[in-house]
């Protein structure tokens, strides 16, 4: 048993647990930097993940002094590199030997630290562009797992973050198991105001399969981006360009029925009726409230006001 001086002087109530495994990473391509990590814990990224777009980013855990991560990317804006900001923060913290800490600046440096009173298994692994790191883990192998994982997949720096959180669990993950997880991504463009340039900000908060749940999260906010893109370019009234959007969005996300409904509408828009039809079709089996609001765009602006082609698309809900 530990006495309470030992207990209080290890950990004090201001210093939350957040015993985790995580990944920050630069994409050299896009310059975009990212964390994403995984934790027994309830909403693990309020507490681990830090980032703004052209400075940096954090991931502070084990005993987290949250301070790292303002702190940290109050540093690196300054001009500080990564590993110089780390340093100063650990030399201004009389519990380092308890933090875990990883960071990368705007210019894809990194720098990590692992406390000596981590609870085991704990460690790090810094690559180029990337740090992947864990503590209280059920094994040793957890962050070269994750580091094989990273290094080794391709796509967009989400998908290849997720899957260094997917081996760390493969691996054996956490001691105690799931519970929540998160990613944050931020662009590598220097922004006026620092909640700008945010590209992804997702959490799981509490759920048996934090890391999948995360999975279709991210998926989600693929087809989203992609929705969003094309709703602007309907405004502009740039319907082929929005059809191919929308074609991609379905890819990711094809139950969403809200993205087969504004295909339909871009692919009708530009007389390519016949290919509508079934989307139309399909969207009015699932929801017949989507042709109340077809039947409001033309006021809109955002579709036809042919009265042949309302009345056509309308009939298929009496069908």
């Amino acid at each position: 048993m530990l006495n309470s001086d030992r207990r209080t002087s290890s950990r004090t109530n201001k210093f939350p647990f957040a015993h985790t495994y995580s990944i920050v990473a630069y994409d050299p391509e896009t310059g975009d930097l990212g964390a994403a990590v995984q934790s027994h814990w309830f909403s693990v990224g309020s507490l681990v993940s830090w980032a703004e777009a052209g400075v940096g980013v954090i991931a502070t855990q084990a005993i987290v002094n949250v301070s790292y991560g303002p702190n940290g990317l109050k540093l690196m804006g300054d001009g500080y590199t990564a590993q110089q900001t780390l340093d100063k923060l650990l030399e201004q913290d009389p519990q380092s030997s308890v933090r875990q800490v990883a960071m990368i600046d705007a210019a894809g440096n990194v720098a990590a630290h692992t406390g000596s009173k981590c609870i085991a298994q704990a460690g790090y692994h810094t690559g180029k562009n990337y740090s992947v790191q864990a503590n209280m883990m059920l094994n040793d192998s957890i962050w070269g797992a994750m580091s094989e994982a990273y290094e080794n997949s391709t796509g967009l720096l989400a998908e290849r973050m997720l899957a260094a959180l997917e081996a760390a669990q493969a691996a054996g993950g956490d001691v105690r198991g799931q519970q929540s997880a998160a990613i944050l991504i931020v662009s590598g463009k220097k922004y006026e105001q620092p909640w700008e340039g945010i590209q992804m900000d997702l959490r799981v908060e509490d759920h048996p399969m934090p890391i999948q749940e995360l999975k279709r999260l991210v998926r989600l906010q693929q087809a989203y981006t992609l929705m969003n893109a094309a709703d602007n370019q309907i405004a502009k009234g740039h319907f082929s360009a929005a059809t191919l959007s929308y074609e991609q969005a379905t890819a990711y996300a094809p139950e969403v029925i809200e993205i087969s409904f504004w295909r339909a509408v871009a692919l009708a828009e530009i007389g390519r009726l016949d290919e509508a039809m079934p989307l139309f079709r399909n969207v009015f089996e699932q929801d017949p409230q989507w042709g109340k609001l077809l039947q409001r765009l033309p006021d809109a602006d955002l579709f036809t006001d042919n009265p042949a082609i309302m009345k056509k698309i309308l009939n298929l809900l009496t069908e």
